[in-house]
């Protein structure tokens, strides 16, 4: 397995599973409605694109047709997801506009939370924790809806794909990384067909060249099926497999080429344009390099197949896109934080040999979101570090990128939910987690992403994809223990980044409430934690409130019924995050898939039923919503009567049904032809 070096911070869980407030940095006063949606586990909001307006005409125009290559791409990952998923969402989104009886009828009421829940997950499965939607209404209501479409909009496999919706037996679950089980025969994504996973792992044991010092990211684009007997990958690339979504994000990619703000993003464009032909890995590594030594546009994207968290095995890249561009005035603390790699590399604690002798090209920066696409909508990150290629990285950095206009509408939309009354049971923690959680959550994604993802090396021989079905929950684990461990350096302070020297105190408190606690709220009772952000802070946490059993640095403590975190040593708390980052990094650097695999299996995976189900009955009485994702603005373009444009304007009216609608309208370039 690759090992995914560009993980998601926390995705959701600073603005939601601690329900954190705004610190008076980040207050904004105006009338903009974030809340967009609420149904099921999940609240749909909007954000905001500040400073769009201060572009100029040439960098709105790249904006829009990156924006425009972004959502052209939308259903590679849905078929990704699941191969039934296409045809289950036109069927359910023709049965829900064509639908004549009552709309609050209870039956329909459930079919539009269950259609709600389909277009938030890209398919049929949640998109956290991967286990199939159950569907409220019946299946002789769905069948009886779909009888009455008119004949050019029934399907032929209706049958079929009602046995995919209703039978809990059928595609259960889209990534299964249940211990001792084939994890490609159990999981139902459309990454592999009739193979087996000792199949795919012999088939790449065999193509893979393990002498080359530059190897490509095997796997990262094409699906593995087995085909007269012989397994063997199709190529997601023009000509191949996705054909008709790739030539329309090509298209759109050559025509934001003409707007490119300097040779070096048009030759950027160009490569990637030159991948997504030919399907050559050697095309996405040059890509990947112009791409990171970019530092110099302020516009920038990501688009195509990059994180391989919806692969049990971590090797196929989900599809994805995202246009942004950079927020000048927030990036100083980032570049700080750059500028500033290799003191934080050689004064870490863990084994000399394990460090880097020199930091190559670590950028980074903040940067506002302008659309959201495929596996970043409407679910998306806080923070994101790439490429992935280890050794990209070391010859010629990364880029590590914090998304404030997100990380603020999440906080915007938080406040005033009830969380810090009913989880933290003394006032001064309070006090701190609300005068410096928001600050110190930043700061932890820039330095997981940043340094933490950045940091250590593997030494010599040693496959990156030696950790195997562990190694993306280890990653995340490594770069949240590095952020932890120097969030409590004087350094920062030193470097004008925190003005008090107890403000790390808030992101600990929240990092260990959150992985002992607060994120079961996600998990179904009687279930494991699977997913691998969720695995990680189990992990840091579990083993921090163990090790320091004995001095009583971390302990779980019962008022009136209710469990409460006290941490009583945070300097203790602060060594131990050291002493595990080391061990970790130690495991990474050499390898040691057995290490590896116990610390996940011991401290990641098992759930206290009794704590529990009382994490769930406290959040029940809160209804707080344990994920959020969000609604992209529309953007337009204004042309004057020569019709040449003269500006890009943008809206944040859209409603989440009418999007997804609009969206599967206009952009269904595998299903529509459009």
């Amino acid at each position: 397995m690759l090992i995914n070096n560009s993980l998601r911070v926390a995705t959701i869980a600073a603005a939601i599973c601690t329900g954190a407030t705004l610190s008076s940095m980040a207050k904004n006063n105006d009338d903009f409605n974030y809340v967009v949606d609420r149904f099921a586990d999940l609240k749909v909001l909007r954000y905001k694109v500040p400073d769009f307006e201060n572009l100029s005409l040439r960098q709105k125009m790249l904006v829009y047709y990156l924006t425009e290559a972004a959502l052209n791409g939308r259903d590679i990952l849905w078929d990704q997801n699941g191969k039934h998923n296409l045809a289950i969402r036109g069927m359910l989104e023709n049965v829900y506009t064509d639908y004549r009886g009552k709309r609050d009828d209870k039956e329909f009421r459930a079919f539009e939370k269950y259609l709600k829940q389909v277009w938030f997950g890209n398919g049929i499965h949640h998109h956290y924790s991967t286990d199939k939607f159950v569907p409220e209404f019946s299946r002789p209501w769905l069948e009886a809806r779909v009888a009455e479409l008119p004949v050019g909009k029934r399907h032929a496999n209706a049958g079929e794909l009602m046995e995919v919706i209703f039978n809990p037996g059928v595609m259960a679950k889209r990534v299964n990384q249940a211990e001792g089980q084939d994890l490609i025969v159990t999981s139902a994504n459309n990454l592999y067909d009739g193979v087996t996973q000792q199949e795919v792992e012999d088939y790449y044991a065999a193509v893979k060249d393990t002498t080359l010092a530059e190897p490509p990211s095997y796997g990262l684009n094409a699906r593995v099926v087995k085909k007269n007997g012989k397994v063997q990958e199709e190529v997601y690339k023009i000509g191949g497999l996705y054909d008709s979504a790739i030539r329309r994000i090509v298209e759109n990619l050559n025509k934001a080429a003409e707007y490119a703000e300097s040779p070096a993003q048009k030759a950027v464009i160009g490569k990637l344009v030159e991948f997504y032909t030919t399907g050559d890995l050697r095309a996405f590594d040059d890509y990947s390099i112009l791409w990171v030594e970019d530092t110099a546009s302020k516009v920038d994207f990501i688009n195509g197949f990059i994180e391989s968290y919806g692969d049990p095995l971590g090797m196929t890249g989900a599809w994805e896109g995202m246009v942004n561009f950079k927020n000048e005035k927030a990036s100083h603390r980032t570049e700080v934080i750059s500028n500033n790699a290799q003191w934080f590399e050689d004064h870490s604690p863990v084994d000399p040999r394990f460090r880097k002798e020199k930091v190559k090209g670590v950028s980074a920066k903040v940067i506002t979101a302008a659309i959201l696409a495929g596996d970043s909508y409407p679910s998306t990150p806080i923070g994101i570090n790439l490429p992935n290629a280890n050794w990209i990285r070391a010859a010629h950095g990364s880029k590590s990128v914090t998304i404030e206009n997100i990380t603020q509408a999440y906080d915007e939309a938080s406040q005033g939910n009830g969380f810090n009354e009913e989880f933290i049971d003394d006032a001064a923690t309070r006090k701190l987690v609300e005068d410096y959680l928001f600050i110190t959550d930043n700061l932890h994604t820039d330095l997981h992403e940043c340094l933490g993802h950045a940091s250590g090396r593997l030494l010599p021989g040693v496959d990156p994809d030696a950790l195997k079905a562990h190694g993306s929950a280890l990653e995340e684990a490594r770069a949240d223990l590095f952020a932890l461990y120097y969030l409590a350096d004087p350094k920062l302070i030193e470097l004008g980044l925190l003005e008090s020297p107890d403000a790390y105190k808030a992101q600990y408190y929240h990092y260990m409430l959150n992985g002992l606690m607060t994120q079961l709220m996600r998990i179904e009772p009687g279930k494991d934690v699977e997913e691998a952000h969720m695995r990680n802070r189990k992990l840091i946490a579990e083993w921090a409130l163990e090790k320091g059993a004995s001095d009583k640095v971390v302990e779980l403590v019962k008022k009136n019924g209710k469990t409460f975190v006290h941490i009583n040593d945070y300097e203790a708390l602060r060594r131990l995050f050291g002493q595990l980052l080391g061990e970790i990094q130690r495991v990474r650097s050499e390898g040691d898939y057995e290490a590896g695999r116990d610390l996940i299996e011991t401290y990641a995976v098992k759930v206290d039923p009794t704590l529990h189900k009382e994490v769930l009955d406290r959040y029940a009485s809160l209804d707080i919503a344990p994920y959020k994702g969000f609604v992209n603005p529309v953007y337009t373009i204004v042309k004057d009567e020569q019709g040449n444009p003269v500006d890009v304007r943008v809206d944040y009216g859209e409603g989440y049904a009418d999007q997804m609608l609009r969206y599967s309208r206009d952009y269904s370039p595998l299903t529509r032809g459009n």
